[in-house]
């Protein structure tokens, strides 16, 4: 999960798939495509070793590029624009980065006392929505890469939020902590539950920042000393 999340250039570019209905005479110059897509390796530091690898990949590039300028013709209330992920098809990119990993031995825990301290009570006046990115209550997107961590992201956004809410601060936690280190129900790269992770943080006390116990997208051994260093709410 992650993901990521961030400006709207680089929403929803997984889901991009063939645009060859666009007029070839509309279009960009074969020599203009190229262009772009020489920069854009260049930038993302990719390297094509296999024999016609990089025809190949150009050739989805030209795809995904003509998907971008048919949706960024249009009045719409977002713009897509190339990512790194700009030389991969949809089905590629399902394997690499999405699918939950599950074990039927998890379940959703189940508080005996559940917390009212943010539930809301009768005669509250509340508005129909809020967007808590207006109040500076979201981090930037972060990128989980193809590490089953989604449940440590979400668990992470939560508590940033929900710390920036309670103390007007808000702190870049780390999932490569609960990684790491949440080992009782949760098994990182290989997936877990927010419920787990949540109980962990009760549990230590707090969690460290990201900035100084930063994500690696790999399993590796806790450390104890960033363990033992934490963000207290």
């Amino acid at each position: 999960m992650a993901t990521s999340i961030s400006t709207l250039v680089f929403l929803l570019f997984f889901t991009l798939s063939s645009a060859s209905d666009i007029s070839s005479s509309t279009w960009r110059t074969h020599d203009e495509v190229m262009s772009l897509f020489q920069a854009w390796v260049a930038k993302h530091g990719k390297a094509y070793n296999a024999i016609g690898e990089q025809h190949y990949r150009f050739d989805i590039f030209k795809d995904n590029l003509k998907f971008v300028d048919k949706h960024n013709s249009k009045n719409t209330t977002f713009k897509l624009g190339l990512n790194k992920f700009a030389d991969l098809t949809n089905q590629e990119y399902h394997a690499l980065f999405l699918g939950t990993k599950s074990d039927p031995k998890r379940r959703v825990m189940k508080s005996k006392n559940p917390s009212r301290r943010y539930a809301s009570n009768a005669g509250d006046i509340l508005p129909d929505s809020v967007d808590w990115r207006d109040h500076g209550a979201v981090t930037p997107v972060k990128d989980q890469g193809s590490c089953g961590s989604c449940w440590a992201f979400s668990t992470i956004a939560a508590v940033e939020g929900i710390n920036k809410i309670a103390t007007g601060e808000l702190i870049s936690l780390s999932e490569q902590e609960l990684v790491d280190c949440d080992k009782s129900y949760d098994a990182g790269c290989n997936g877990g539950l927010m419920d787990y992770a949540f109980q962990f943080i009760i549990d230590n006390g707090g969690i460290d920042s990201e900035k100084d116990y930063p994500y690696l997208g790999a399993d590796n051994q806790c450390d104890p000393t960033r363990v033992s260093s934490k963000v207290q709410f």
